[in-house]
């Protein structure tokens, strides 16, 4: 296998695509896979036709039995792959042009209620960890940040006399969200503990730290919010992303228009936004079926 090729496919995708670290690990994964199957058929990726993809397409979801997300996920890879091949000139023509992906299943993402928010962001925080936990849900679902955009967020990153926060999201964009006066309130609260807390030691410029003063982990974060939803009696399982869709949601569903949410969201596409229109109808079925005397 051409170690050289893959290591060149995977410092594209960091510094000309500007992808994030995560996403480049599993392209370079994926793409490793494909460049193993090449070898194991003595082909080279360069010589590589349209019906040697649907011959590896077939490999992959009848032979090693993968999931439709996962072949998707793969071939998305394979086509990025490829991408670059062209754009650096090692081939003249694309052999996934003609490839379509399998079509998933879209997935209604899941929300909580007003009710259950309510009771999180009533919760009797104390201790500095509790605060902590309570402000950090006060903020993902006020600005509908992804966990990695929280944990980066710094202290000159967020403006609490004018309401925002800078997110520095996916491939290094960079967008201002406001935020509410109830979240600008709970920040101040926080950050004046924190400033006791950890008074007189030099502690990292992050928002939200740990109990050492260094930047708070995922691994914390999830933790700490499957804790508050155990002591809160939250019945759906906490965790950050909960939190984004309930963000979106709970904003469509007051009137929102979803050119703005998809610009607070960070979103590329529109597409992407979208899904959060399915979600509304969801709830409206069940208001319907609720309160419909047919229902």
């Amino acid at each position: 296998m051409d170690r050289v090729l893959l290591e060149d496919f995977a410092n594209h995708l960091s510094f000309e695509r500007q992808l994030a670290r995560n996403t480049v690990a599993a392209y370079t994964s994926d793409t490793e896979h494909f460049l193993e199957y090449c070898d194991a058929n003595e082909i080279s990726p360069q010589q590589v036709q349209p019906a040697f993809l649907d011959q590896y397409n077939y490999q992959l979801k009848n032979v090693e039995g993968l999931s439709s997300t996962s072949v998707f996920r793969k071939m998305e890879a394979v086509k990025s792959f490829y991408k670059f091949l062209l754009i650096e000139q090692r081939i003249e023509q694309d052999p996934t042009r003609f490839l379509k992906s399998p079509k998933l299943a879209q997935k209604i993402p899941v929300q909580l209620s007003r009710a259950d928010m309510d009771k999180l962001l009533s919760f009797p925080a104390e201790k500095f960890d509790e605060v902590r936990t309570v402000t950090v849900v006060e903020l993902l679902y006020a600005a509908g940040l992804r966990v990695s955009e929280l944990l980066s967020l710094r202290l000159e990153n967020i403006n609490l006399e004018e309401g925002w926060v800078l997110a520095l999201g996916k491939g290094g964009k960079q967008r201002f969200v406001p935020i509410h006066p109830a979240c600008v309130k709970r920040l101040q609260a926080y950050l004046a503990l924190r400033a006791v807390h950890f008074a007189g030691k030099e502690v990292d410029s992050e928002v939200f730290l740990n109990n050492r003063g260094k930047k708070l982990s995922r691994v914390t974060v999830w933790k700490d919010l499957a804790a508050l939803g155990r002591k809160a009696n939250i019945s759906q399982p906490l965790h950050p992303h909960l939190f984004r869709h309930t963000f979106a949601s709970h904003l469509l569903q007051g009137g929102a228009d979803l050119r703005s949410l998809q610009e607070m969201l960070g979103h590329a596409n529109l597409t992407t936004t979208q899904i959060y229109t399915h979600l509304d109808v969801t709830d409206l079925k069940n208001k319907h079926k609720k309160y419909h005397p047919r229902g």
